[in-house]
Formats: structure tokens, C-alpha cells, sequence
């Protein structure tokens, strides 16, 4: 196994019994939450960019040496199509932004349908490693999908989801279709993570719960590891990704953190978090200077349910991934979300559910603001597909009106939409 520790974000204070499980740090409570910290100079004198390009897997566990598991660990069989997505070149988003060149990353492509299927192969190899059969989650439905997929694919294995009742039921199908135990709680995500995460130390479950679970961070790190490799090792001036529990974006953060201590990047780049006004507690503490484990809970309300959380469990991670990389957090309306879907689409060609369309919105509300500068490379983060959110994608369209089947019917229905 890569040899680690676990460090607090908070305090500092290390644990290197791996062995035992651990969330968060005890002392500094559900803020403190845990960087896994590797021997970057073991890593950097065994293994080289050239090494990764000559992998043959084609998936996360390409990046094995830079993962918390062995490298004979057996991983969950859906795993195996987890990660490489690809990334488009989009120059015509590029023009609609105002920026020199843009990179699209589609993690809509992976098995369950959203970046979450990172994290969730890694925690239920882990899960499978220390031999616990129930893995438990809160989500408003991705990572809900994502761990439900992966455990669907491990023998003897069950998947316990708590889901807010207010999920999109495309979604809530989704875990029900894979099989897992599902709870449709009647409160918002953060009572749902509540209750997870008590249910799960009484019974000894293994909790994937975003933003506690630090080797979630490690999962969906593998995401920069990718945008890294696929630009050459050479890094874009910013990644715009939508923010709702920070785990993500913190993952962004370490991934990228980790090839600047290998020597593979030679700078981080600016990482520019967005979130939806109607749940924008990061905004709000970025702007006024609060610290992670000084911010309160909110009342969250957004159409983009990915991303809604009105204390977002990783803040502290979520906050220095903003701050330390002199990027920025930005707002945008719901309205602004639901017209970036069919604009995206129509200009690229990627069909995002509403939390990745809020990368793309948010991205338009940073050039604006002279955050990203017209010269520059930017990379969306596109985390989830369209096929999530059926219903906010028909609302972001206008209805397509019946034609009476007749050859003249169709001429006129034609002519009036300047086809003919």
C-alpha cells in the first residue's frame, strides 16, 4: 500500500493508524477534517509522468501509486469503468465566454453518470479491504447513484442511502434499479447526513458520507490527475466547478497539490468555486473573510439539487482550495443555471444536469468580472449528465408543438420556422 498519514486541516495533529477508522479529527470536531498526506519523495524517485502514460488501465486506478490502496487490492468491478473521461476542446464555448481556449471535461461519462462514481470505487474498495458488507451515504442523489452502482457490483455487499424526499425522482429510480436500501428522509440533505452518519457509527457501517470520509477527496482528486495528464502535464489558468458540500472542489485542490509536490506541474491553478445564490453559504464566507469552522448553517434552496447545502461539510477544504490558489467563489441565479443547460449543449454538444451547468454559468459571471482575463485556458468541470434531471432540462426549453400528418401540414410547420 502507498504509505500515508492523516493530517487535520484544522489543528495539524497526525494519525498514522490507517488501519482505524477515522473521519474527522476529534479534537477539532466535524470541521477538522482529514488531508491524507503521502511520501511524496518515495512516490517522485519510483514513478514518473512517463510511467502513468504507459499504464494500461484506463480508469482511476491508473493513478494507483498516488491512491491509499495496495496494488494488488481487488477493486469493485464497476470501478473498472470509473475515471478517463474524456475532455473536449470547445472552441465555440471559448467565444461565447470571451477566453482564449476551453476545456470541457465530461464527467457525465462515467458508469452511474457524474463525477461521485470516483469517490464511491475508492470508498467501497476500501469498504471491501476492511471486510464491512454495509456502506452507508447521505446524497441528494449522485454520490447516492455512484455508491449504490459501485456496491451493486461486489458480492455480498449492501448499500444503505439516506435521500431527501425532495430529490429528483429520476434519481431516487436510479438507487432503486441498483438495489439499494433506500431511506427517503422528510428533511433537507443535512438532516439526511445527520441521521446517516449516527446510524452508522451505532451500527458499525462504513460511512461514505462526503466531505467526512477523507479518501472521498482522494476519489474525486483523480479528476485533476486526469485534466493534468490529458493537457500534457501543462495545467489551464483556472478549473470552474460547482460547489455544494466542497468535497469536490477540495478534491480538485489535493490532486492538483499532490503533482505540484511530485514536480509534474509546475503551478497550481486557480480554482474558481460556483455555487447557486439560493445556497451559497462558501460565497458568502469567501467574501467576508470566514473561516471554514467559523460558518453557520443556512437555508438552502436551489433547482440545482447536486449542489444544495446549507453547511457544506468540507468547508474548510473547500474555503483553502479558493483561497490558497488566489482563485475566487462566484454566484448565479437559478434562472441562469437552467438557460446555461441548453447553451451548453447547443454549443458543444454535452448534455449537464443543472449542477454542471452552473460551472458554465458561473464561468460567464467570473470573465465579467474580470476574475478569468479574456487571454486565458480555462477547463469546466462538467459533473453530471443531463439524463439526471430530465425535468429541469424540459423546463429550460421551449415545447415542440404537434404537426397533423399531412405533407402540406409539415411544408407550413417548416416555412414558419425558416427551414423551407
Amino acid at each position: 500500500m502507498t504509505d500515508y498519514i492523516l493530517k487535520c486541516v484544522l489543528c495539524g495533529r497526525e494519525f498514522d493508524d490507517i488501519n482505524t477508522v477515522h473521519y474527522t479529527c476529534p479534537d477539532c470536531g466535524e470541521a477538522g477534517t482529514l488531508d491524507v498526506l503521502y511520501d511524496y519523495e518515495v512516490i517522485r524517485q519510483s514513478v514518473t509522468p512517463m510511467d502513468i502514460a504507459f499504464t494500461p488501465e484506463r480508469n482511476i486506478w491508473r493513478y494507483r501509486p498516488l491512491l491509499p490502496v495496495d496494488p494488488s487490492e481487488d477493486v469493485p468491478l464497476l470501478s473498472n469503468s470509473v475515471g478517463c473521461t474524456p475532455m473536449y476542446e470547445a472552441a465555440r464555448v471559448a467565444d461565447a465566454l470571451g477566453v482564449a481556449r476551453v476545456s470541457l471535461k465530461d464527467d457525465g461519462r462515467n458508469p452511474t453518470g457524474s463525477l461521485k462514481d470516483r469517490a464511491s470505487a475508492l470508498v467501497t474498495t476500501l469498504a471491501m479491504s476492511a471486510n464491512v458488507p454495509i456502506v452507508a451515504t447521505a446524497s441528494t442523489g449522485n454520490a447516492a447513484a455512484a455508491l449504490a452502482g459501485i456496491v451493486a457490483s461486489v458480492p455480498n455487499m449492501r448499500a444503505v442511502i439516506f435521500v431527501p424526499a425532495s430529490a429528483p425522482e429520476a434519481k431516487i429510480a436510479q438507487l432503486l434499479v441498483y438495489g439499494a436500501d433506500v431511506v427517503l428522509v422528510e428533511g433537507s440533505y443535512d438532516v439526511a447526513f445527520d441521521l446517516c452518519m449516527q446510524i452508522s457509527r451505532e451500527n458499525g457501517w462504513y460511512s461514505r458520507n462526503t466531505g467526512v470520509n477523507p479518501y472521498t477527496t482522494e476519489g474525486k482528486k483523480t479528476v485533476a490527475l486526469e485534466i493534468s495528464e490529458q493537457l500534457n502535464w501543462v495545467v489551464p489558468d483556472a478549473v470552474v466547478v460547482s460547489v455544494g458540500d466542497g468535497s469536490i472542489i477540495s478534491g480538485i485542490y489535493k490532486g492538483f497539490w499532490d503533482l505540484l509536490q511530485l514536480g509534474w506541474i509546475e503551478r497550481m491553478p486557480r480554482i474558481i468555486g460556483v455555487q447557486a445564490e439560493g445556497s451559497s453559504p462558501l460565497v458568502k464566507a469567501w467574501q467576508a473573510g470566514t473561516a471554514g469552522e467559523d460558518m453557520q448553517p443556512v437555508e438552502a434552496h436551489t433547482v440545482a439539487d447536486s449542489i444544495s447545502a446549507g453547511l457544506p461539510r468540507d468547508r474548510v477544504k473547500a474555503l483553502r482550495a479558493v483561497r490558497e490558489t488566489d482563485g475566487a467563489y462566484v454566484a448565479v441565479t437559478d434562472e441562469a443555471i437552467i438557460a446555461a443547460i441548453p447553451e451548453l449543449a447547443q454549443l458543444s454538444g454535452v448534455f449537464v444536469e443543472p449542477a454542471a451547468a452552473a460551472a458554465f454559468a458561473g464561468a460567464r459571471i467570473a470573465v465579467q468580472s474580470q476574475i478569468i482575463h479574456p487571454h486565458e485556458h480555462i477547463a469546466l468541470l462538467l459533473t453530471g449528465t443531463g439524463l439526471k434531471d430530465v425535468r429541469r432540462a424540459q423546463q429550460s426549453v421551449q415545447p415542440v408543438t404537434s404537426v397533423p400528418p399531412t405533407v402540406d401540414d409539415v411544408r407550413a410547420y417548416l416555412r414558419k420556422q425558416s427551414l423551407l
